[in-house]
């Protein structure tokens, strides 16, 4: 049997709590030389989402993640090296090992695509509230939807990530910016 799949409204202890969360990793990964940002829904002031802090760290080589595997679960985080596989550019951690999980750990390649894709979609969101608004409708309708199976939550917000992805590419396209956002390749923003 699944979980179901829990969306809630935003709190507003999330930020504190992934501050409290941040100062963890920062001993966790002292000398690892890395830059520690809050993604996902609990990132975005006003959205709801799945209660579970989404934390990404951004290295300049995932051997320096790799050295600190045994550091990170002896904080409490469970390695997952299944999903490497399909986003080989990326180490995922969650904490605590068994459901229900407070804490995803995203550990990539400091300016690489899945950093910049992250942080795009997070900023547009915080940018803009009534999109923000929007997804979270979006999110509430397909976790009702595909209740237990998260694969096809995950697969149902594609597009609309996509489209918030693109017009951010876009953007910083008009800007003459370097283009942030490549395809997602199934990851859950």
């Amino acid at each position: 049997m699944t979980d179901p799949i829990v969306i809630v409204p935003y709190d507003s202890r999330w930020p504190r709590a992934y501050e409290e969360e941040r100062r963890r990793l920062e001993r966790a990964l002292v000398g690892a030389d890395v830059v520690i940002e809050h993604v996902g829904s609990t990132a975005v002031p006003g959205l709801g989402g799945k209660p579970i802090l989404d934390v990404m760290v951004g290295v300049s080589s995932l051997a320096r993640v790799e050295a600190r595997i045994p550091t990170l679960e002896e904080s409490g985080y469970h390695y997952v090296p299944e999903y490497e596989a399909s986003l080989p550019e990326r180490r995922y951690f969650r904490k605590p090992h068994h459901r229900p999980r407070t804490h995803h750990l995203h550990c990539v390649r400091l300016g690489g695509p899945f950093w910049l894709r992250h942080l795009a979609f997070r900023d547009r969101l915080r940018a803009d509230p009534e999109l923000a608004k929007a997804y979270f409708e979006l999110k509430l309708r397909l976790a009702s939807e595909h209740a237990g199976n998260r694969s096809a939550y995950t697969e149902a917000k594609s597009p609309f990530i996509e489209s918030v992805l693109a017009e951010a590419d876009g953007a910083a396209r008009t800007g003459s910016r370097r283009s942030c956002c490549g395809p997602l390749r199934g990851t859950e923003l």
